[in-house]
């Protein structure tokens, strides 16, 4: 049966309650933190020379959607009526809006620390210890805005230009490439500064704290995020039915990008499905 993931704004109380309650379970039983020791895992930049499947790569998408339908399916053998709501940043964009509230995703973290103090995943709650990271803390920690170096959310606008990519991806199959929907998406450009970081990139280092780096799945928020990512995608895939996944076929031998990235038909690690697999959700789930 077909199910539906809701935006997080229209999720009733009792919606709320029952997601977080979902998440925490998964934390306590240890559940949850190997999804990010998973994500740490596979979180491979284009410069280290090796196979990419998660990020700076075609297979971004395929991944994280297999990724947010492995947590998902988690939640629901707790709760068969609990889905991963999304975080549509380009209408609730500011620390103020209800994502943040304290029955849900909790606030900002202090400006001593960044340490979060509110919500369900305060350390202070004891329930919300972080023991798989790439640093030493062991609190959640957000910096919405980055204060010192100050950053927006994406805009309506600017989402819009990238779904008006008609290519899936273009060579080099990594954060380098020029064009092309993957790329445009996940966020990776040319700039100074914060410039650099565009669209899927921009909400990381927006929230900041740990939701930048490899560790990001620490903060429950990435969830919601990469549900409107998947969202995105989704709609992109309606507006153009001819697209398809592309490498077609793997890098040759001479390529720069040999056994660095997954064609269409090839697996993904750690689940062993091709991104192909991955391109119609319409049996699983669908979108409000």
């Amino acid at each position: 049966m077909v199910y539906t993931r809701k935006n997080q704004r229209d999720l009733t109380g009792a919606e709320r309650r029952k997601f977080v309650a979902a998440v925490l379970e998964l934390k306590r039983t240890g559940t949850y933190d190997r999804f990010v020791r998973t994500h740490i895992d596979h979180y491979v930049a284009d410069g280290e020379g090796r196979l990419r499947v998660a990020h700076m790569t075609p297979s971004f998408l395929p991944w994280h959607r297999k990724f947010l339908l492995e947590f998902e399916t988690a939640l629901r053998r707790i709760d068969p009526t609990v889905t991963v709501p999304y975080w549509d940043w380009t209408r609730d964009n500011s620390p103020a809006s209800s994502i943040w509230n304290e029955d849900f995703m909790g606030g900002n973290g202090r400006r001593s620390d960044l340490q979060v103090m509110t919500g369900p995943f305060a350390h202070s709650s004891g329930r919300w210890n972080i023991t798989q990271s790439m640093t030493e803390g062991r609190f959640l920690t957000r910096d919405f805005g980055r204060p010192r170096d100050p950053i927006t959310l994406p805009t309506q606008a600017q989402l819009e230009e990238v779904m008006r990519e008609r290519v899936y991806d273009v060579t080099p199959w990594n954060s380098t490439s020029p064009s092309g929907f993957r790329n445009r998406l996940e966020g990776w450009a040319s700039g100074q500064g914060n410039e650099r970081f565009r669209i899927h990139n921009r909400v990381h280092r927006w929230v900041g704290g740990l939701m930048l780096g490899g560790g990001s799945v620490n903060d429950p928020v990435f969830w919601l995020h990469h549900a409107f990512v998947d969202l995105v995608w989704s709609r992109w895939q309606q507006r153009n039915p001819g697209a398809v996944y592309l490498p077609a076929e793997p890098p040759p031998l001479g390529d720069g990008q040999y056994r660095k990235v997954v064609a269409r038909h090839q697996t993904m690690a750690p689940w062993g499905v091709t991104p192909a697999s991955m391109f119609d959700h319409s049996r699983i789930y669908r979108y409000a």
